[in-house]
């Protein structure tokens, strides 16, 4: 009886892995590899930035 409680949480474990590896590569896919935070944006002033960003030393930074 031990034996087959093992394998169900053994199944368990191994369903859950590959359930977030799918979701973790789809996430990562769906924003191209990048986060937002990563990504470099060059700009001459305010408005060639995101809202919510300001053009500090020719680059958009937040704030």
């Amino acid at each position: 009886m031990e034996r087959g409680k093992n394998m169900v949480e053994l199944l368990k474990f191994v369903y859950v892995m590959i359930l977030f590896l799918f979701l973790f590569f789809v996430t990562t896919e769906a924003c191209g590899g990048k986060t937002h935070y990563s990504e470099i944006i060059e700009c001459k002033n305010d408005a060639d930035c995101p809202i919510g960003y300001k053009c500090i030393d020719e680059m958009c930074k937040y704030g």
